[in-house]
């Protein structure tokens, strides 16, 4: 009964009596879930457009962020270096398209999935012999993001928000929304959808699978480099923010792989359940939650709706 009441009752007293803690730790799962909606999106893009699983986008995003600190350490000026990391986006979805996805139209996506590992190797590698393989300080200071905390006395007590989680809320929801509104609404979202629907059909009515292809690739970028940005901010500068990219797996699961809207609910249900989880339920198994709780949530919604809250259901006739 004594365990029943620490699990199913005390976490809930503590809610009611400490608001304030209950609205900190809200905060932070949201400003963490944003983020993590952030890295499903360009997941969710590439799956829309080519079918296929991109394993590259956690190391996109280091190599991104990793090319932005690489050229101000070189000594470019900080928004020079910016738009410079935006060029080697776009100069890596126009290589990906010629020299990966070109010759494999029409090849199983296993084939296509597999590529992207390749991708993902090479990236480590290329990464790692242009930029070296030690930590960098993002460069926060350089490109004018707020730092510092802001305070509020509310509800009983004290909470305390950071600037950077502020700002990092800001962009990353006016990114989604932005691309969501581009793909849904625009002549190429359209293009987009068919090339995802039948590679060969989209030919057939004269979309160019190069084209989307290189734009989607492009915009998959972006999205790399800003959550670079943030989460390099967050900690250094390094190939273990490979690892975060992980954390995209139960967004999309929770989401659906298909759906600009599924990445975001789906990141925000994970970073508020994670830290909810971390704080309330992690003394009980001595912490560490946040590592594995993310992975429990998409596990039990995978059990009851596999295709996820906005994916598409598929049904195949026999």
């Amino acid at each position: 009964m004594e365990l029943l009441h620490m699990v199913f009752i005390e976490p809930f007293v503590q809610m009611a009596r400490a608001p304030d803690l209950l609205a900190q730790t809200l905060w932070e799962g949201l400003v963490s879930g944003t983020l993590y909606a952030l890295i499903a999106l360009g997941f969710v893009l590439i799956f829309k457009a080519s079918g296929v699983f991109n394993f590259a986008q956690g190391i996109m995003v280091v190599f991104a962020a990793l090319t932005l600190v690489g050229l101000h350490d070189a000594g470019v000026p900080a928004f020079l270096a910016l738009a410079l990391a935006v060029a080697v986006m776009f100069c890596l979805a126009l290589a990906v398209e010629r020299l990966v996805l070109r010759p494999l139209v029409n090849q199983p996506d296993i084939i296509l999935f597999m590529a992207t590992f390749g991708i993902t190797y090479f990236l480590i590698g290329f990464g790692e012999l242009v930029f070296g393989g030690d930590p960098k300080v993002m460069i926060t200071d350089e490109l004018y993001l707020p730092q510092g905390p802001i305070t509020y006395r509310t509800l009983g007590g004290i909470v305390q928000l950071q600037k950077l989680d502020i700002a990092s809320a800001v962009v990353a929801s006016l990114m989604v929304a932005g691309l969501g509104l581009f793909f849904s609404m625009t002549r190429i979202g359209r293009a987009l959808r068919a090339v995802a629907d039948s590679h060969a059909a989209a030919l057939s009515v004269g979309i160019s699978l190069e084209q989307i292809w290189v734009i989607v690739w492009f915009a998959a970028g972006l999205v790399a480099l800003v959550t670079g940005i943030f989460w390099g901010a967050r900690s250094d500068v390094s190939f273990a923010l490979d690892v975060i990219a992980l954390k995209a797996l139960p967004v999309l699961i929770l989401g659906g792989l298909t759906s600009i809207p599924g990445a975001i609910v789906g990141g925000l249900i994970i970073g508020v359940g994670e830290k909810l989880a971390e704080f309330y339920w992690g003394p009980l198994v001595g912490g560490g939650t946040d590592a594995w709780f993310a992975y429990v949530i998409a596990l039990i919604f995978l059990l009851f709706r596999p295709q996820g809250l906005f994916g598409e259901r598929i049904i195949e006739r026999i």
